[in-house]
């Protein structure tokens, strides 16, 4: 081996990296013309790098959300004993999670939260467009703790509740997934719950047309009648640029309308530009029916995605976002 590794370097010309890598593993295997089939292996990992990339990519956010349960486990077990006198034991780990968080919105999409003076200080429902992933909203209830100390419930589809470990994180982080009575029941308690009407089923057959598919749902609009908080509309723009779907497949929608589990392939985790906008909330008015609130929130949604979202949406103009500080209204 030494032997070999002096050759590389030996003469008036030094060998490249490559050549000498070549001759080393042709002394160490013993097969000939072994460099024919590196440069067939280099070729094949440049063809499939882009492929690898775009579905290695979204990894990362489910090891950042292990990362997070990690640390929360580790936070409990140190904190055991403050339980009991401390009215809120997960007060440092929210600080954390959030800073966590945010800091990965800023480096990775250079997040933005516009609007947050529209939302009340007191209980409101935030209303939402649901991209591929709910990233954006993560993204903005961090952000939001970090300015001002708030937390923001959420309500989250039945199988969420079933992925392996997740529980402590969608305690700490008041995860719910209703009933209305426990929607209704967090709101009167002063505090500000999420809800994205579209669901999974917006989240995985919506496309870059940010097409929204609430279909005649009104419950979320009956919970804000009945708790008499306003509804606050937001949107993420390129929040289907970050990470997109194969949901334009249609066994794969039959396979969902038939077992309502997400099986549809995400890709993506591009570093887009993403810039969340809070719309001026819709009061309570007790003489509103919840068909005409949810249809007046609906089209408040839309609003904001004309006003603020480039249709049909493109990757490639989300990531050169990035070097822009221009928005579309201007």
């Amino acid at each position: 081996m030494t032997g070999g590794n002096e050759s590389c370097t030996a003469g008036p010309t030094s060998m490249s990296y490559l050549t000498c890598l070549t001759y080393i593993l042709e002394e160490w295997t013993g097969v000939k013309d072994i460099g024919d089939y590196l440069s067939y292996a280099f070729y094949i990992l440049w063809l499939f790098f882009p492929l690898v990339v775009v579905f290695v990519l979204p990894g990362v956010i489910v090891i950042l959300f292990y990362v997070s349960i990690l640390w929360l486990h580790i936070y409990k077990r140190k904190n055991e004993i403050k339980e009991a006198y401390s009215h809120d034991v997960w007060i440092g780990a929210k600080e954390m999670l959030a800073t966590l968080w945010d800091g990965h919105g800023r480096i990775w999409h250079g997040y933005e939260l516009h609007g947050v003076e529209n939302i009340p200080e007191g209980p409101g429902l935030v209303v939402f467009y649901h991209g591929a992933t709910p990233l954006d909203y993560i993204y903005f209830t961090a952000r939001l703790h970090v300015m001002q100390k708030r937390c923001c419930s959420v309500v989250a589809d039945h199988f969420v509740f079933r992925l392996p470990g997740f529980r402590i994180l969608l305690e700490v982080l008041g995860v719910i997934h209703g009933p209305k009575e426990a929607c209704v029941g967090t709101l009167e308690k002063g505090h500000l719950l999420a809800i994205a009407p579209g669901g999974v089923r917006e989240a995985l057959f919506s496309d870059e047309m940010y097409t929204i598919l609430w279909s005649d749902r009104k419950g979320f609009a009956q919970v804000a009648i009945d708790a008499k908080v306003p509804i606050i509309p937001m949107f993420t723009q390129n929040v289907r640029e970050g990470f997109r779907t194969l949901g334009g497949i249609k066994i794969l929608r039959s396979l969902y309308e038939r077992t309502r589990l997400p099986v549809v392939p995400l890709y993506g985790g591009f570093p887009v530009k993403l810039r969340t906008f809070i719309g001026a909330p819709i009061p309570y008015e007790p003489n509103m029916t919840a068909e005409e609130l949810a249809a007046k929130t609906k089209a408040a949604v839309q609003a904001l995605i004309e006003k603020h979202q480039k249709i049909p949406g493109n990757i490639f103009r989300a990531l050169m976002e990035r070097f822009q500080t221009q928005k579309k209204e201007d």
